[in-house]
């Protein structure tokens, strides 16, 4: 009778056991990295169960046009690369239009230092972190590879000590070239202006300095852009000039380029993405 109860009880913990130690990973959420303006930024971090690493890392950025979205909806993605070895995180950052420009990203680079000042506590490998967003994610990736340690972007998001520079950049759909993207976006009008405190008419050396592409210089990390040709929120054109960009410089950068897809994609198209996605950051952080 008490074998049967004991081998019972086992069963039901086992049945009750989180998905996170069958998937073979370790799920954290809501971990505070950083506090501006008393904000208590926070992130979602996932990672190998077993081995002590250090692990490459992967940081991911949600859009939502700079003003909405939630760093939960990269939960999936997160679980995924933990899955394939990497330490991965996902993270909030400050909205418009009450913190414009550079708000978020001050705050995306205070994730990168706060990921290298905690290496050790989460395994990861300082010399090894990768970048990726969609749309107003995947623009932030992009600046944080162009500009890493450019001091007057840095904030004071903590861990001053470490670099925010990454070791390479997926960017979905996100713009390269704000000063070029009204008229070819259908709420362009809308959003850039709440981010950047106004037009391009009005503030248009603020869009100039937002804007990836102007960053551009040989020492910017691989890049991989992927984007929909028949994308109506940020024009398939953007990843085009950025990938031109980044070629002429003499860096890496390579476009996945989705025929007939918009702001986004599904079916074999989002399988031929995250194939690719994790392609490049095998590549590049693995070798």
């Amino acid at each position: 009778m008490l074998r049967s109860l004991i081998g019972a009880l086992a069963l039901l913990l086992l049945t009750l056991a989180p998905a996170r130690a069958q998937e073979g990973i370790v799920f954290e959420k809501d971990i505070e990295y950083t506090n501006p303006d008393n904000q208590h930024l926070q992130l979602n971090l996932a990672r190998p169960a077993q081995g002590d690493g250090p692990f490459p890392t992967v940081l991911c950025i949600h859009g939502g046009g700079f003003r909405a979205g939630t760093r939960d909806g990269y939960d999936g993605l997160i679980k995924q690369l933990a899955a394939r070895g990497y330490v991965a995180v996902t993270v909030s950052y400050r909205l418009a239009p009450k913190y414009p420009f550079p708000a978020a990203i001050h705050d995306v680079k205070a994730a990168v230092r706060w990921l290298r000042a905690n290496a050790a506590k989460y395994h990861i490998n300082p010399e090894r972190i990768g970048v990726t967003g969609g749309s107003a994610g995947g623009h932030l990736a992009l600046y944080l590879g162009v500009t890493g340690d450019v001091k007057e972007l840095e904030g004071e998001g903590g861990n001053s000590g470490q670099s925010s520079k990454v070791n390479c950049v997926v960017n979905l759909y996100g713009p390269s070239d704000l000063t070029r993207s009204y008229g070819k976006s259908v709420d362009a009008a809308e959003v850039l202006p709440l981010f950047l405190g106004g037009t391009v008419e009005k503030e248009r050396p603020k869009h100039l300095t937002a804007s990836p592409l102007y960053w551009v210089t040989p020492l910017t990390p691989p890049t991989l852009c992927i984007h929909g040709t028949k994308d109506n929120y940020v024009a398939y054109e953007q990843s085009i000039w950025m990938v031109d960009r980044l070629l002429a410089a003499g860096v890496e950068a390579e476009l996945v380029t989705m025929q007939g897809a918009g702001h986004g994609f599904g079916g074999e198209q989002a399988k031929q993405a995250d194939a690719a996605l994790f392609a490049f950051f095998d590549k590049y952080l693995k070798r």
